[in-house]
């Protein structure tokens, strides 16, 4: 039995090693690092696809950004090997959400209210048919918050310690930004322009609006109709479900039960608060669902 047990060991050995050889896997944590490389990274749906379209519009100024083009401009540790990654034009910036890694020396980071990736994670689970159409909200809220919600994304974590991982290490420290989602909603420019200073890129006023207007929620939505199959990330989902949906900020108070609401606050709350995020506490309570 034991040399049975080592004889398929050696076997699955050798069948992933030759996936790996033949760009089969994708690269994850095995990536290979080269100087220079830098990093979007974020928690799972807190606007990471929005952000690489801004960014990749903004270092392109012929080309735009699709979602056909996204993942040889700007790809995503999950979705390429490292033999692909490999050929990405250097420097190259990567997206990845894994929590701290030292490896990473320069960082995007960008955080979302947790309510709003609760809500956002409910509907992307549907998308991804991890979840079935009246599946009850306040149970998702306690997966999530929980940490589980799905295999493949409890590895990263929960959204506070992935995002206090990076923000105790990093903050503060050269070839670190922290950037909230909301401020990019509020006003994309000029936390674009904190971007291009952390890059080192020379952009003018009208160079980041271009960025901006080419990453619109809008162009987002009508691109994703088109090149939904084109896609590695929703080739295989509901096309019914959109990637792309309100795109805005606090969807949360009307989204959200207030039990939903006590429950993220009271596993996170500090965390929030340190991120700048208020509880519903100080929120107006018209404003939140009860």
């Amino acid at each position: 039995m034991l040399k049975v047990t080592r004889s398929m060991s050696i076997i699955q050995h050798l069948a992933h090693s030759t996936k790996v050889l033949l760009g089969r896997v994708n690269a994850g944590r095995g990536l290979s690092i080269f100087p220079g490389d830098r990093f979007l990274v974020s928690y799972p749906r807190s606007g990471s696809t929005w952000s690489r379209f801004l960014i990749g519009n903004l270092l392109s100024e012929s080309e735009p950004i699709t979602f056909a083009n996204l993942e040889s401009r700007l790809p995503s540790i999950y979705l390429c090997s490292d033999r692909q990654l490999r050929r990405v034009p250097r420097p190259r910036l990567i997206t990845s959400h894994e929590p701290f890694d030292p490896s990473y020396k320069t960082i995007l980071y960008v955080v979302r209210d947790p309510r709003d990736v609760a809500v956002s994670f409910y509907h992307y689970s549907l998308k991804n048919r991890h979840i079935l159409d009246g599946y009850p909200m306040d149970k998702f809220v306690s997966r999530y918050v929980t940490v589980e919600v799905d295999p493949m994304y409890n590895r990263w974590g929960s959204w506070a310690d992935h995002a206090m991982s990076w923000v105790t290490m990093r903050q503060d420290r050269s070839g670190f930004l922290l950037l909230r989602y909301e401020d990019m909603v509020e006003n994309p420019e000029r936390e674009l322009a904190k971007v291009a200073s952390l890059l080192k890129l020379d952009v003018t006023p009208e160079r980041l609006s271009r960025a901006v207007e080419l990453s619109s929620a809008d162009r987002m939505r009508r691109l994703e109709k088109e090149q939904h199959k084109a896609w590695t990330q929703t080739s295989h989902t509901r096309a019914d479900k959109p990637f792309v949906r309100t795109a805005g900020s606090g969807d949360w108070r009307t989204s959200l039960s207030s039990a939903a609401i006590a429950e993220i606050e009271e596993a996170w709350g500090p965390v929030m608060q340190t991120l700048g995020y208020a509880l519903s506490s100080s929120v107006p309570l018209h404003e939140v669902r009860r």
